[in-house]
């Protein structure tokens, strides 16, 4: 198993944003992870990437604790995420956004004076990237000036950028139209074919159910249900609690 949650709490003064949540995220696959707003989503990826120490339980990534080691410790292991809305260097082109994630994965500045052709190796692969998310032709744009679909497509590859194994996506089809949702499916399932791992947040039901191998549903940072998308979907708790009795 790639990714082990287990019992997992985190407590903000009086309130238990997440209550002893276990579940795990196989190699491979692409995990979802859906419940109303408020339900913890957020808060276990904040977790799970270090951003939050949890008040108790354990989180293991391919069978070693990564539970409140910093950011880009667990980055540097092979767990990277993006985040709700978009956090990208507006000022800068696409290829500089991309360039930034690879430097800092290398963490080797001073070697880029004494190698400079350490420094071509990274343009020449932040630019297959580029072209993987089919926005090479757009390398040189500025990103203030590009929409929002752009944006999120970049924060991607950003991400890839850091060699990652497991990916967690917040919410990455939020404000997309719906050809931008179609893309983005292909691309994601296009990162899982090439080894990557994928576990993604996301209210687009679509998404969810188009490509998630399984899902696992919060309420109120309790674990209600989990299983292959088809019995998610059936699931009188979860229809109740957060799908609708339309869905």
């Amino acid at each position: 198993m790639l990714l082990e949650v287990r019992n997992l709490t985190i407590n903000f003064g009086g309130l238990k944003a997440l209550d002893r949540v276990t579940l795990d995220v196989e190699k491979g696959t692409i995990k979802g992870l859906i419940g109303p707003n408020g339900s913890g989503k957020t808060t276990l990826f904040n977790v799970i990437s270090g951003f939050y120490h949890p008040t108790q339980g354990e989180i293991l990534f391919e069978g070693k604790s990564i539970a409140g080691k910093k950011p880009y410790r667990i980055t540097r292991m092979g767990v990277t995420r993006t985040f709700q809305g978009t956090r990208v260097f507006e000022k800068r082109s696409l290829l500089e956004n991309i360039l930034v994630a690879c430097y800092c994965h290398r963490r080797d500045f001073g070697s880029y004076l004494l190698f400079p052709r350490k420094g071509d190796e990274d343009v020449g692969r932040a630019e297959r990237i580029l072209e993987m998310m089919d926005l090479l032709p757009l390398r040189d744009e500025i990103v203030a000036n590009l929409p929002v679909g752009i944006r999120h497509l970049l924060e991607i590859g950003r991400v890839l950028a850091t060699d990652p194994k497991l990916v967690l996506l917040d919410e990455p089809s939020a404000g997309l139209n719906q050809t931008e949702v179609s893309h983005e499916i292909s691309l994601i399932r296009r990162i899982r074919d090439q080894g990557v791992t994928i576990f993604i947040v996301e209210h687009n039901m679509k998404v969810i159910m188009d490509i998630c191998d399984s899902i696992s549903v919060l309420d109120m940072g309790t674990k209600i249900a989990e299983g292959p998308p088809t019995s998610v979907r059936n699931d009188p708790t979860v229809i109740e609690s957060y799908l609708g009795k339309g869905i």
